[in-house]
């Protein structure tokens, strides 16, 4: 059902990447979830006369495709988040093909803490995002 690993299997320096197209349905979805109606989501006509000429998906949304890479494919589901900070360093648009590389960059044995860190490309290589974060783990059961 989902991937339980132990906090003594994951390592400094341990790495995964997974790349998702971002499509229609995922922010309408999003949207309809959180409430996030902004218009530089939604309506084509106000978007188009922004910076960006066209609609975003939101960011928060694409940001969250770094921490299912991360629970799916590399620190499985155990760890907590505590402290999550995101920085959008480019536009991610509806179609948009992104690549999120997440590692494991530091490990706190005395607080069974993880810090995160992530990068998102687009198909043209161009960073969409930066992360840093912390996952803290339950301790385990005595036997």
């Amino acid at each position: 059902m989902y991937d339980v690993i132990p906090f003594s299997d994951l390592s400094v320096g341990d790495r995964v990447s997974a790349a998702k197209t971002v499509t229609e349905a995922d922010g309408a979805l999003y949207i309809a979830a959180t409430g996030d109606f902004g218009p530089v989501h939604i309506d084509e006509d106000y978007a188009s006369g922004t910076r960006f000429g066209r609609r975003l998906a939101p960011g928060i949304m694409v940001a969250g495709l770094c921490t299912s890479v991360l629970t799916a494919e590399l620190a499985g589901v155990l760890g907590v988040s505590i402290e999550d900070s995101f920085w959008f360093t480019g536009p991610v648009f509806y179609g948009d093909t992104i690549t999120v590389d997440v590692w494991i960059a530091e490990k706190h044995e005395e607080t069974r803490t993880l810090v995160w860190e992530a990068s998102a490309i687009n198909e043209e290589g161009k960073e969409v995002l930066k992360a840093r974060a912390t996952l803290k783990y339950p301790r385990p059961k005595p036997a």
